[in-house]
């Protein structure tokens, strides 16, 4: 019988379903059925292949991680205190980047006696304050730790908001201004524009020179990205004139296959030999779309991919910038906790840095391609 999934979702399934069993502890078919549109069977045969890797156990109607059911979350350590109240948090997304972000806002909230009321927004969503509104109101709320959409017209009256609702917040992945003084927002962010720098340096020390850089959505990460990648090819002389840069459309669009297919044609027909993916799916599709098409990676095309979420499950195991998602969201709380304890001190903005995981997908061009 055909799959009547197409082959080029095979990564993003697979990714799927390690991030939702990181994030809830096990994954049920019913339900992956329902998120991702494939077939029972494509799925069961998705989930017996990843047991036979030790990535998951499979148990009746879907699987759980390999050693065994997922760890209750932790009590509240001796002495803390069980009354302090909880923090909320919005994100964009619970897929993906964000669960390892999340994870590290628990266990910092943990070491605080808080807890976490999480709620998931979306990318579209052009106004979080009812969100943010009813979370307040819920009652119990100390806190709010925040990722809003600052693509949208009502950005900066949700940014006026968090500064004037009298609760203590903090900014995560993003920056922002409250107006009228112009005084930025608390924010712990990654330095993404590193990232790209990282990738750019990695790239020129194996000897390519013609590069190019694919984001996934126009998004304050993609566009920090793409400053420090232009930055990084400037100062490196990798022939900007040459780059392939680009925004896919979103993964489940139907143009999305056409739009990856349409960029490795560009960047195959201008000798590009390297290419920065932002973010791992979408890394992957290039690597599966590559291959299908008869070109080697990392022999004629290296791939480096953005975020590192699964970037290590894949095959070939992908080079990787990793963002320090975990700390990120630590020091959010920790921010917020600072900030609950005193009001009036100084506003604090913290990046960290991301690191480079050098794996299977990057290797020198070959002989006479970067001519």
């Amino acid at each position: 019988m055909t799959d009547p999934t197409p082959a080029l979702l095979a990564a993003e399934r697979r990714a799927h379903i390690l991030a939702t069993m990181e994030r809830e502890g096990a994954v049920r078919i019913s339900q992956l059925t329902d998120e991702l549109g494939a077939a029972t069977v494509t799925l069961r045969r998705d989930l017996a292949q990843m047991e036979q890797e030790g990535l998951l156990r499979r148990v009746h109607g879907g699987a759980i991680p390999p050693h065994g059911q997922h760890a209750p979350t932790p009590a509240t350590p001796a002495g803390a205190e069980t009354s302090a109240g909880s923090i909320a948090v919005l994100v964009p997304s619970l897929n993906f980047y964000w669960p390892g972000v999340v994870r590290g806002m628990e266990t910092a909230a943990r070491r605080h006696g808080l807890k976490v009321q999480l709620r998931g927004a979306s990318y579209e969503l052009q106004d979080e304050r009812p969100v943010l509104e009813r979370l307040v109101a819920s009652g119990d709320i100390r806190g709010l730790i925040v990722a809003p959409n600052t693509d949208t017209p009502h950005s900066q009256d949700v940014v006026q908001w968090l500064a004037e609702c009298g609760t203590p917040s903090v900014l995560v992945e993003r920056d922002a201004i409250i107006q009228p003084a112009g005084v930025p927002a608390e924010a712990v962010t990654t330095d993404h524009a590193l990232g790209a720098v990282l990738a750019a340096r990695h790239l020129a020390s194996l000897g390519h020179r013609k590069v190019g850089l694919v984001l996934s959505r126009n998004s304050p990460t993609s566009r920090k990205i793409a400053a420090g990648w232009q930055a990084a090819c400037d100062e490196l002389g990798l022939t900007p004139a040459q780059h392939i840069e680009t925004t896919l459309p979103d993964r489940a669009s139907p143009e999305f296959s056409a739009a990856v297919d349409t960029t490795l044609d560009r960047a195959l027909g201008s000798g590009v030999t390297a290419l920065l993916v932002h973010s791992d799916p979408e890394a992957m599709a290039f690597v599966d779309l590559a291959l299908n098409r008869g070109i080697s990676v990392p022999e004629d095309l290296s791939i480096i991919a953005y975020d590192d979420e699964v970037a290590e499950l894949f095959t070939p195991a992908l080079t990787a910038i990793a963002p320090p998602r975990v700390s990120v969201g630590e020091t959010a709380v920790e921010l917020l906790v600072s900030r609950m304890a005193d009001p009036t001190r100084p506003t604090r903005r913290v990046m960290l840095n991301p690191t480079l995981v050098v794996r299977e997908s990057t290797v020198a061009p070959r002989a006479g391609d970067q001519a």
